[in-house]
């Protein structure tokens, strides 16, 4: 069982003026899928409030997954891809591109995304959409596929090919 941690990125939902609905919605869709929820936050679209969140999600709890929701657009509020690259060792990219792949079926808006996905030590870190419907549709497209990244990021699998 992998524990997964989720962090909105939000001013409107860290002042309580918003209702958290994606950091829900991906709360559900992974325990349904069997993963342990060790922390769900909101905190404000500031770039060191999103870093300090993911290095104690990473380095303190262990997490294996961290999932981040918001502030990957162009506004300049918007920083959690700057906050996950500092926070990582290695880059990920063919999860983000795999999402926006996907995400230009449905809407050719999703160009406009700036999320990354990358790797603190043994904790992999994917910066999704904001809007709801969006992360479903990121996490049923990707989770499969990153669950055995998980089992090979923490050992669990020694094999990549498909069997």
């Amino acid at each position: 069982m992998f524990k997964v941690g989720i962090i909105t990125s939000s001013d409107k939902g860290f002042a309580g003026e918003r209702e958290d609905k994606s950091g829900e919605i991906i709360a559900e869709i992974v325990e349904a899928k069997d993963y342990k929820l060790e922390r769900k936050v909101i905190v404000p679209d500031e770039e060191d409030a999103i870093l300090k969140e993911i290095i104690y999600m990473a380095d303190d709890l262990k997490v294996d997954l961290i999932l981040t929701t918001g502030g990957t657009g162009f506004s300049s509020r918007d920083v959690t891809p700057e906050a996950t690259i500092k926070a990582c060792d290695r880059m990920a990219n063919g999860i983000a591109e795999a999402i926006r792949y996907y995400s230009l079926s449905i809407t050719p808006r999703a160009m406009l995304s700036r999320a990354v996905s990358g790797i603190r030590n043994k904790t992999l870190i994917i910066n999704l959409p904001g809007s709801p419907k969006a992360v479903k549709e990121a996490l049923d497209y990707i989770l499969d596929s990153v669950h055995h990244g998980l089992e090979i990021l923490t050992d669990k699998a020694h094999d990549c090919a498909k069997k």
